[in-house]
């Protein structure tokens, strides 16, 4: 079984050290993807594959996984997904976290081998601020996600809600002084 929470902690040691450059989040999973194959040559490694690939009937929240990794004989599948939020617009990037963390929670269901979460930040207010309440304690002030998260914004504002079964830590790891990273594994 690989343990993807060292392999992802090698890929940002290399990244630091051989100074790549992430400016968004398709050159994150890109990068991540190279490296991964270079590192995994007995499994394949594939972008934004659609769940029907490893014949997921049940309806998911979403429909594709940002990273796939699995054996020739698919006995093995991990997925990873990716987040890489640098544009502000905090609480529904936080949501989207949220989103995601309920669909690895689903392939994992599902029969997937482990999977991972996988945070990418350059903005301290990311993971830390003044505002403390509703969807910003369990980024800035708790440090876990859990249970009932309601939609922070819009019309569906504290009606919509994604329901985490697991209580996941988010413990951040610092690159520089601006650049931090999270490793949730389910």
């Amino acid at each position: 079984m690989l343990d993807l929470k060292n392999l992802i902690d090698k890929f940002f040691q290399y990244f630091y050290e051989k100074n790549i450059e992430i400016y968004n989040e398709f050159s994150f999973q890109h990068e991540l993807g190279i490296f991964l194959r270079r590192e995994l040559p007995d499994y394949k490694v594939q972008f934004e594959r659609n769940i029907s690939y490893f014949r997921i009937k049940t309806k998911t929240i979403k429909k594709e996984i940002d990273i796939s990794i699995f054996n020739i004989y698919k006995t093995e599948i991990y997925a990873i997904e990716l987040k890489f939020p640098n544009n502000g617009q905090y609480p529904e990037a936080m949501y989207s976290i949220v989103k995601d963390i309920k669909f690895i929670e689903e392939l994992k269901e599902e029969g997937f081998t482990k999977n991972a979460v996988i945070i990418f930040v350059l903005d301290k207010l990311f993971y830390g601020g003044n505002k403390n309440s509703g969807i910003y304690k369990y980024f800035r002030k708790e440090n876990k996600i859990y249970g009932d998260i309601y939609k922070p914004t819009g019309i569906t504002k504290k009606i919509e809600f994604i329901n985490i079964k697991g209580k996941y830590n988010l413990n951040w790891k610092t690159l520089s002084t601006s650049e931090r990273f999270c490793i949730i594994e389910i």
